[in-house]
């Protein structure tokens, strides 16, 4: 017998169909362990020791494990080719070990690059051990996260309250997005005139020109800078005349791009379907695991995370065969394409990603595949054929049409695709700096003879403006950090999500915004930890991560060489005081929350005092923005950038205090509207002095156009949330009302949000049509939890199912379905919540009243028993004084 460990069932399921009854499979579920979270379980004092502790979720799938061991050959550890594959077996083999279930068994690494029957038996006919120098590679990487995650996020909390935790990488990536934000703000458009002109080239065919040539001097895009000069060039042009002074043909080459490594199929994902990072990671998982093919389950795609860029040989050969066949010999190439990988730090061995069988054509295959899959599936395809086939061929052409003496010269310039090539088949994204170059647009120019007159026609000036460079789209951003060498291929899909789960940034029209949150964090690391967030650094260490992979420097020296400048800062830093991390950040962040309007008008100038000075404040839940002369002066407003409130409106008169509304109809108390740190809301009274009970207030949406907001409006919000009416599935009441995520609907215990729909007035019918669109489910409820009387239901959020017990919420494990959790397993999850948060207090079980009451009774019992015997116990006779002072003699001779 033989036991084979994978991470995930789908791929357990599968290659045990392919390996037979000899062998047992069975999956890990993912990591097994991790370091707890709680500080000390890495000790840089005690040559960086690490206690590892397994999950509570992966006991059970540990214990399967450990029973099909007893009589077992051998253990083949068959996790994902990677590093974080290498560190599930090294961690499986270490249980193994302390369970004293290796003795006599055979314990062996096999690593396959796609799950077909093929590679698989491929693959265990050829194990190996497992690879040290991988593993030292992972615990270096999670000592170091580990480190400066538990190290400098209580320093950042301390000193920034609100603030979330600081991960080593997603913080570099944030400086990015904020430091291109800070270029965006910064920047001053320039004016600048091109000049476009058409000619009749004497056969009634029209050509359009630019001025490239002025007084004999060849133009710069800049040279012409205001409309006056723009003028004298149009003038200059209209008295010339014009021939064709020279012509220029040449043809040129575009060549395929090579097959898809892990961050440019996440580009082209991003730029062609709109997948954002993790998602298209969470697809081609699932092209990876396999789909249910004609009974057999089979994996249409390659390992996904990888930066190689080459292709096995027999699937290159299949590729070539396909293009043959299907497109012509033209549009194969005389010998196969070989592709080296460009990016910076590329150290992964593995292929390319690629179909498994480029035979099974997008179109062969969809009927067993979603959308996502279909669209990502067919991308992966027609990218990996491309890379084998013919180059476009591109006929160039250039007509310079100048004046005498070639002091006046404007050109023509087109391009002809003389042979399509891979284009046939695919064209790559483009990313907004490429953009701007221009695409090989066709554009056919007539044949025209060197010498030949030219009739000018209409002389066109047109004014510029220099834009400010684009923010960064996932594809952009992914790109860039693969360029800096920062983070690795596996890893993009989690550093943006965490930006974004954290609150840090936000994405509008597929662009990355820093939220004011995100600035302040980037700025307090910039200022004080700045050699922790520079570019070249977070890229060196990835090179010695590298290294340590490779074998060629040990993983504590890096570790060493890292903790021991890294402590120094930040012991350095926790003597600061909070007012002087806010100075600092009031001058750094200053041009961006008080940005200068008007000349000599100063922008921190409060305006509800007009004598005290704005700044940054800390409060209880964050930063905001507030008047010098607090307490006098109570004027605050949210977290950023001010764009200046104009004289006479709304937002001016708010800032200088609340606005009456009206009186409540039923009772007469007043409804006002006001400004506070967090956003503009309505209360209906006031609080009473001494009074801890605060009046009922409803906040305004973000957006809302406050000149809308009058008293109706404001009774409105505060009525919710309100009934919007029964669901005809089950007749349970669906609510709208506003929370802090914004306006939602809210049915069976389950939240949706609202994005183009008004609480205030959404009724039944749409309220049930964007339920059924959301995707989301009634709550499940599963039992009581052991011992007590509080119910565990399975509900869907924003990130998918979780476990729910009162206010307690637990993720459900990727790689479980929300639909197959049962009582059982929901208090496992809950139980391992609790074991890594304190914070996290489940219910005790409660003891059944009839046993309380037999209890007392016999406690009441036993305190009568005593009071009994105590009654009944004879009075101890007095002594006489005689007998109290008598002292027995003492026989001295004794």
């Amino acid at each position: 017998m033989y036991v084979v460990v994978v991470e995930s069932p789908s791929k357990a399921k599968t290659i045990n169909k392919y390996l037979g009854a000899d062998y047992t499979v069975l999956a890990s579920y993912g990591h097994v362990r991790d370091l707890p979270s709680k500080d000390g379980s890495v000790r840089p004092d005690d040559d960086f020791a690490m206690d590892w502790e397994v999950a509570p979720q992966s006991k059970k799938h540990l214990k399967e494990i450990q029973t099909a061991l007893k009589g077992a050959k051998s253990l083949f550890l068959a996790t994902d080719p990677d590093r974080e594959g290498e560190a599930i077996a090294w961690h499986v083999r270490e249980e193994m070990e302390k369970k004293n279930m290796l003795n006599g068994v055979d314990v062996k690494r096999v690593v396959f690059n796609e799950i077909t029957k093929s590679a698989i038996i491929e693959a265990f006919n050829h194990p190996r051990e497992l690879d040290n120098e991988l593993i030292d590679a992972y615990m270096a990487r999670r000592a170091l996260d580990y480190l400066v995650g538990f190290t400098l996020s209580p320093v950042l909390w301390r000193k920034l309250p609100g603030s979330r935790s600081a991960g080593r990488v997603q913080s570099v990536a944030l400086r990015l997005i904020s430091e291109r934000e800070t270029e965006i703000e910064k920047f001053n458009p320039v004016e600048y005139w091109s000049i476009g002109a058409s000619f009749d080239t004497g056969s009634g065919v029209m050509i359009s020109t630019s001025l490239t040539q002025l007084d004999g001097k060849k133009l710069g895009k800049m040279d012409l800078t205001n409309e006056k000069e723009a003028k004298r060039a149009e003038t200059i042009i209209k008295n010339e005349k014009f021939s064709v002074a020279k012509v220029e043909k040449k043809k040129s080459r575009r060549n395929p791009s090579p097959p898809f490594t892990t961050s440019t199929l996440q580009q082209e994902a991003a730029r062609k379907l709109y997948f954002s990072a993790r998602k298209t990671m969470q697809v081609a998982q699932r092209l990876y695991e396999g789909v249910n093919i004609g009974g057999e389950t089979v994996g249409l795609i390659t390992y996904m995370r990888t930066d190689g860029v080459t292709m096995a040989g027999e699937a290159i050969t299949a590729c070539r065969t396909l293009i043959s066949e299907q497109y012509g010999e033209a549009y194969l190439p005389d010998a196969p394409r070989e592709y080296k990988t460009k990016s910076k730090n590329a150290q992964e061995a593995h292929e390319a990603i690629r179909p498994t069988d480029v035979a099974r054509r997008p179109k062969d295959v969809a009927q067993h595949l979603d959308e996502d899959q279909q669209k990502l599936y067919d991308l992966i395809w027609k990218r990996t054929l491309a890379s084998q086939m013919e180059s476009v061929v591109l006929d160039q052409v250039a007509i310079d049409v100048a004046s005498a003496e070639m002091q006046t010269v404007l050109r023509a310039t087109g391009s002809i695709i003389a042979f399509d090539g891979f284009y046939k088949l695919y064209h790559e994204g483009k990313d907004d700096a490429e953009n701007e170059s221009g695409d090989e647009e066709e554009r056919i120019l007539p044949d025209v003879k060197q010498g030949a007159a030219m009739k000018l026609g209409e002389v066109n000036p047109d004014q510029h403006f220099t834009q400010p460079p684009p923010r960064y789209s996932e594809a952009s951003l992914v790109k860039k950090l693969e360029e800096l060498g920062i983070g690795r291929p596996s890893t993009y899909a989690s550093i943006i999500s965490v930006l974004q789960d954290r609150n840090y940034v936000r994405i509008e029209t597929r662009r990355f915004i820093p939220e004011d949150r995100g600035r302040l964090v980037i700025a307090f690391l910039s200022s004080f930890f700045e050699r922790y967030v520079e570019y070249n650094f977070t890229a060196d260490l990835e090179e010695k991560l590298d290294g340590i992979a490779e074998g060629n420097i040990k993983w504590k020296s890096v570790l060493e060489e890292f903790w021991r400048a890294f402590i120094g800062s930040v012991e350095g830093i926790k003597e600061l005081r909070v007012r002087d991390v806010l100075d600092n950040l009031n001058e750094v962040l200053g041009p961006h929350f008080f940005p200068q309007k008007e000349e000599g008008v100063d922008p921190r100038s409060c305006p509800k005092c007009k004598t005290g000075e704005l700044s940054l404040k800390l409060g209880r839940f964050g930063a905001f923005i507030g008047c010098s002369d607090y307490p006098e002066c109570t004027y605050t407003r949210q977290l950023a950038a001010d764009g200046g409130a104009a004289e006479g409106s709304i937002e001016a008169e708010l800032d200088a205090g609340p606005i009456e509304l009206g009186q409540d109809p039923e009772t007469g108390i007043d409804v006002t509207m006001r400004k506070g740190p967090y956003g503009v809301y309505v209360q209906l009274g006031e609080q009473e002095e001494g009074s801890k009970k605060k009046p009922k207030r409803a906040s305004l949406n973000k957006g809302q156009d406050l000149k809308e907001v009058d008293l109706e409006f404001a009774m409105g919000l505060l009525a919710l949330p309100r009934d919007v009416g029964l669901h005809p599935e089950d007749g349970t009441m669906i609510e709208a009302g506003i929370g802090r995520f914004g306006p939602f609907i809210k049915w069976a215990g389950m939240f949706v949000s609202l994005k183009d729909d008004d609480p205030l007035e959404i009724g039944i019918n749409r309220a049930v049509a964007i339920i059924a669109d959301s995707g989301k489910k009634p709550p499940r409820a599963l039992g009581m939890f052991p011992g007590s009387k509080k119910p565990i239901a399975i509900k869907t959020g924003r990130w998918g199912p979780f476990v729910s017990l009162g206010k307690i919420r637990v993720n459900v494990p990727k790689d479980e379905d929300g639909e197959t959790i049962t009582l059982e397993r929901a208090v496992e999850l809950l139980e391992a919540r609790a074991a890594k948060d304190s914070k996290v207090i489940l219910p005790k079980p409660k003891v059944k009243a009839k046993t309380k009451a037999k209890a007392k009774t016999k406690k009441k019992a036993a305190k009568k028993k005593a009071k009994t015997k105590t009654k009944k116990k004879a009075p101890t006779p007095k002594k006489t004084d005689s007998e109290t002072s008598a002292v027995p003699a003492t026989d001295s001779s004794d």
